[in-house]
C-alpha cells in the first residue's frame, strides 16, 4: 500500500505546490509525474534495503538468478523515478516504467500464490494487487500519452 500512498500523497502534494506558484509543477501532469517518481524511488531503495531477501523470494523459481534480477530492477526503477523528474526524458521513462512492472507482474502473481511475506506480512492479494497494478501503469501511461 506504500507504493500507492506515495504515488497519490507526492502528486497531490507536487499539485499543490504548483497552485501555489512553482511553475515548473503547475498542472497535472506535471504533478503526476513526481509522484510517480517519488513511488518508484521507494519501490527501488527496497531493492537495496531490508525487503531485498523478501524481494529476491518473489522472482518465480523458473527464473534464473533471482538476485540479479531484484538489483537490475531496482536500477531501473531508481533510474527511471530519477528521469521522470525531466521533461525531455520524462515520456520514455514512463513508458519503459510501465514495461518494467508489466514484466514484473508475475513476480507478484507467484508470490501471492505461494502464500509468501513482505516485511514479515502477506504479500497483496492477488485480486488487490492486480488494480493497484492497473493503477500504477494507469499512471504510467497517462505520463507517456499526456503532455
Amino acid at each position: 500500500m506504500a507504493p500507492l500512498i506515495a504515488l497519490l500523497a507526492g502528486t497531490a502534494l507536487a499539485r499543490i505546490a504548483g497552485l501555489l506558484g512553482v511553475d515548473a509543477l503547475d498542472g497535472w501532469h506535471p504533478a503526476l509525474r513526481v509522484g510517480l517518481a517519488l513511488m518508484f524511488a521507494l519501490t527501488g531503495m527496497a531493492h537495496f534495503a531490508s525487503r531485498r531477501g523478501d524481494l529476491i523470494a518473489m522472482v518465480p523459481p523458473s527464473l534464473p538468478r533471482p538476485g540479479l534480477l531484484v538489483t537490475v530492477t531496482g536500477v531501473l526503477e531508481l533510474a527511471g523515478a530519477l528521469a521522470l523528474l525531466f521533461p525531455a526524458t520524462a515520456r520514455w521513462a514512463a513508458a519503459g516504467l510501465a514495461l518494467l512492472m508489466l514484466a514484473m507482474f508475475p513476480a507478484n502473481v507467484s508470490a501471492a500464490r505461494r502464500r509468501l511475506t513482505l516485511a514479515g506480512r502477506p504479500v497483496t492479494p492477488l485480486g488487490v494487487r492486480t488494480v493497484l497494478q492497473v493503477v500504477f501503469v494507469a499512471a504510467a501511461l497517462a505520463v507517456t500519452l499526456g503532455g
